[in-house]
Formats: C-alpha cells, structure tokens, sequence
C-alpha cells in the first residue's frame, strides 16, 4: 500500500528510510527484505529510494549503525564492563523490536557473502576486546575455572545473544536480565 508522499527535507526522508528499513530487516532478514517494501513503507518508488541510498547493500550498512545509535542514545553505560552489560541486558529488555532486528541481522550475517559480514565481525571484535579490558581491571586475570579475561568477554557475549534469542521466542518464560544477572555472578564469585 503506498502512502502519500510528504515533502520532508533530505535528512529527515534519510532517517525516516532508516527507521522503516530497519523494521524490514528485523522482519524479514537482509535476503528476504526488498527495497520496494522499504519504499513503499515511506511512500517512495524504488527509484526514489535509491537517490538516498546507492543499493540495498549500503542501506543495510546505514540500518546497522542506525540501530547501534538508537541503542547507545537510549542507553548511558556507566560502571564497571560486568556491571554496564547487565544494565545493557536490562536496557534490552524493553526494546523487543531492536533486540529482533540485531538479531535477525547478525545471524544473517555469517553466511557467504553477506554485506554485514565485516561489520559484525569488527562489532563483536572490538564488543570483546573491550570488555576483557573492563574484566581485567576489575578481576585480574586470575578467574574462576582458569578462564581468561578474553575468554570470560566471549562467553559473557555469547550468553547475552543467545538469551536474546530465548527472551525473544519465549519472552514470558526467560528473564534475560536476571539470568544474565546470575551468570555475571559467577565472574563476582571468583576467589
């Protein structure tokens, strides 16, 4: 159904692109989004769409870092690396459809080819390499079961994505901060 066009200024017609995109991706995934549903969620031609984006390629880029930017404008991360990804969890927690969208885009990702395949793979190397830092300082390198900071940074990543998937499939039966909470625990409960 297209929608009456709306004269907005080109900023404005970029970020409203962004937005409806980015719906379409956490949707539909990358490969089964179309640059026609996108435009017609904006009241565009396909044509029109790519005066402001080039290809779906550099759109999905742009939706990735549109998303980033949503998260960390909402999200004011402070305290220890531990401590900020429980209140990122927590944060998580209210934005079903920006949980879905990362999801669905990430897992996208890691097949051939994929246009994100380096953005994810940048955003999860510099996500681990950061928060080993955060674990260091905080706990030393001497953890529990003989762990490495950067091996406890993986695994801590690791279980926020893969509760966001349960928490998004079965929402009433996992708490994903408060699972994620008691995780973090073992790490505090080191020696």
């Amino acid at each position: 159904m297209t929608h009456p066009r709306r004269r907005l200024r080109p900023e404005q017609r970029r970020s409203e692109i962004l937005d409806a995109a980015l719906e379409v991706f956490a949707e539909r995934g990358y490969r089964g989004a179309t640059l026609a549903a996108v435009a017609d969620k904006v009241g565009l031609t396909q044509q029109g769409l790519l005066h402001y984006f080039p290809s779906k390629d550099a759109l999905l880029i742009e939706v990735l870092r549109r998303r980033d930017e949503i998260d960390s404008g909402a999200y004011t991360p402070s305290g220890n690396g531990l401590e900020m990804m429980e209140k990122l969890v927590a944060h998580n927690a209210t934005l079903p459809g920006l949980v879905q969208s990362f999801t669905v885009l990430s897992a996208d990702s890691v097949t051939d080819n994929h246009p994100a395949k380096e953005f994810f793979t940048e955003r999860y190397r510099r996500t681990r390499e950061t928060l080993a830092e955060s674990i260091r300082r905080e706990f030393g390198d001497d953890l529990p079961g003989g762990l490495t900071p950067e091996q406890a940074a993986a695994l801590l990543v690791a279980v926020m994505d893969g509760l966001q998937l349960q928490w998004l499939l079965d929402p009433d039966e996992v708490d994903m901060a408060a699972v994620f909470h008691a995780f973090a625990g073992l790490l505090r409960s080191a020696p």
